[in-house]
């Protein structure tokens, strides 16, 4: 596995920060293991590497310092649910209604990330309108488990768990209200 995807979250964050390692590099290894990992995996459907390329680079160009708030994400890759809108990307909700719909604008909590310096990756999947309790639907397909086909990834935030799980990002967005979380975890 790529050096830059085994570390955690707090320690790419900190590697950014010092200026040892750049997002455009995160970017790559974010890259690198979504494609190693995703055909069977299925945790990351809908995928927005070259606007992340773009994203980091002008990040790097721009000089931002990370160190202008405690709360910054200094260019860290993330993934967002596929119930929660990015400008650009298609927000399906695992709905066969919505496979052609194509967000005009970004829900306040990405726009919040992104200000913070998360750089959206991709979109994890999810049940239907995330109303189960195992990540399967009818636009993209069930998300295996990392730990064996005789196990689930569980719902609805399955995809971003398997995702952080096996390394394909450092943080995923995901959202609870009958054990969407608890359940993946």
């Amino acid at each position: 596995m790529d050096a830059l995807i085994a570390m955690t979250a707090t320690e790419a964050v900190a590697a950014l920060r010092a200026g040892q390692v750049k997002p455009s590099e995160l970017v790559d290894a974010a890259a690198r293991r979504i494609e190693a990992v995703e055909p069977g995996l299925n945790a990351l459907p809908i995928l927005d590497l070259d606007r992340a390329r773009e994203t980091a680079k002008r990040r790097e160009e721009d000089g931002v310092d990370p160190s202008d708030h405690p709360a910054d994400l200094a260019g860290l890759p993330i993934a967002i649910k596929d119930l929660i809108d990015v400008a650009g990307l298609p927000t399906t909700y695992g709905c066969p209604l919505f496979k052609d719909n194509v967000a005009k604008t970004s829900d306040p909590l990405v726009r919040l990330l992104e200000s913070r310096g998360a750089i959206v990756v991709a979109k994890s999947n999810s049940p239907e309108f995330g109303m189960l309790p195992v990540t399967d639907n009818r636009v993209f397909g069930a998300t295996a488990s990392p730990y064996g086909a005789d196990r689930t990834s569980g719902g609805s935030s399955g995809g971003a768990a398997a995702a952080v799980a096996t390394g394909e990002v450092w943080l995923a967005h995901g959202s609870d209200v009958g054990g969407s979380l608890r359940i993946p975890a």
